[in-house]
């Protein structure tokens, strides 16, 4: 078939475009759907440093366990930054009647919790679980419209006592992610999936450097896939000590504001926009000179740029401008729809354009532009 392709889930067959099996998004599906919660990122490390070593002329790990990848050898030193980790947990307690407590990572509303399907990372495999929640017919009327608290909340694995559970090689400190696999939305350009928080960020960097491994750049560009971030970005933290960067961008999952009314000031870019830049977040401010840079690039390119002020939101650009002295940093989104839940929307139009800013900011970054972004003089 040259125009769509079939598959079939749950003996459903589903009638997908081809354009659903472009490498892009094969690409998106694999860094969306590998598990890796802050502090247990190996599988989706070596998922990243399979895509990034063939397209690097050296890759290295630091002592958190970042991927530190380059292209190119001399000019100055810009550092490209994007988190592996996703929001997850960890089994903490097994019950006597063979449930699971979790101790979140990152930040979740509670009322993101329950009734959802997770996959617990044991020493014998994968382990399929569910959030369970009272039933409506014993709970009294005026607790239905509560928020289930999340320490009343178990994993429910089917195990009737903890022999069970160990059984199935589950013990406490085992990592916890949600089971909400890839999907092409209905055959439209809006993906939906986990983890775009920072797994957006990790295919732009991916996808940029398949662009630049070709191409001639006037600086020596560092692509670092941070670990925790989710937990206080404490893999850009060392990942930076070890690049020294002169200026760096960090990739991240925007907030959109096109869904929920009334509540403009919380965030104002939407999905299908163009990619984002954002002006103020509560972690960071970012470098106005990079921020006027980040614009005239885009405006000469055509891509249209939105801009965003955010409460509530950290990010490794915090931690990056704090870095050997100082660098000049700014953070640039990939606008998603219920971000830090088990099922977030990315729009590909948003992608591409991110990646067309992203090559065509960093085939700009000469020694004479970087040295002026860092001019202080008054």
């Amino acid at each position: 078939m040259n125009r769509l392709s079939i598959g079939i889930i749950a003996g459903i067959a589903l009638v997908m475009p081809a354009a659903a099996q472009d490498q892009t998004i094969q690409t998106l599906r694999q860094i969306a759907d590998t598990p890796g919660p802050s502090g247990f990122e190996e599988p989706i490390r070596k998922v990243m440093a399979d895509y990034m070593k063939p397209l690097a002329s050296s890759l290295r790990y630091d002592g958190m366990g970042s991927i530190i990848a380059t292209q190119g050898s001399t000019g100055p030193r810009v550092m490209v930054d994007a988190h592996m980790d996703e929001l997850g947990g960890m089994i903490r307690r097994i019950t006597p009647n063979g449930l699971l407590t979790m101790q979140m990572l990152g930040g979740w509303l509670d009322q993101a919790l329950v009734d959802q399907r997770w996959v617990i990372i044991g020493a014998k495999g994968a382990v399929q679980a569910v959030t369970g929640i009272r039933d409506i017919h014993v709970v009294p009327p005026e607790e239905r419209t509560r928020v289930f608290p999340r320490d009343q909340i178990y994993l429910d694995i089917g195990a009737k006592n903890e022999a069970e559970v160990r059984a199935l090689g589950i013990s406490p400190g085992d990592p916890v992610v949600p089971d909400s696999p890839f999907l092409v939305l209905n055959g439209t350009d809006n993906y939906l999936a986990k983890a775009w928080d920072d797994r957006v960020g990790c295919a732009v960097v991916v996808e940029a450097m398949r662009r630049l491994q070709t191409q001639l750049h006037p600086n020596q560009i560092f692509w670092t896939i941070t670990t925790q971030e989710e937990v206080g970005l404490r893999g850009a933290h060392t990942a930076a000590d070890v690049v020294k960067p002169d200026l760096a961008i960090a990739l991240e999952g925007g907030i959109t504001g096109d869904v929920f009314g009334g509540h403009a000031e919380e965030t104002q870019v939407r999905l299908g926009g163009g990619p984002g830049l954002f002006l103020y977040d509560s972690s960071a401010l970012p470098n106005r000179k990079l921020v006027a840079f980040t614009r005239a690039t885009a405006s000469a390119k055509g891509i249209p740029l939105q801009t965003d002020l955010v409460q509530g939101y950290g990010d490794d650009s915090a931690e990056l401008q704090k870095a050997v002295g100082g660098v000049p940093t700014v953070n640039l989104v990939v606008p998603i729809r219920y971000t830090h839940s088990h099922n977030g929307i990315m729009n590909r139009k948003d992608f591409d354009q991110m990646v067309d800013l992203l090559v065509a900011m960093l085939l700009k970054l000469d020694a004479a532009t970087v040295e002026n972004v860092r001019d202080f003089t008054p």
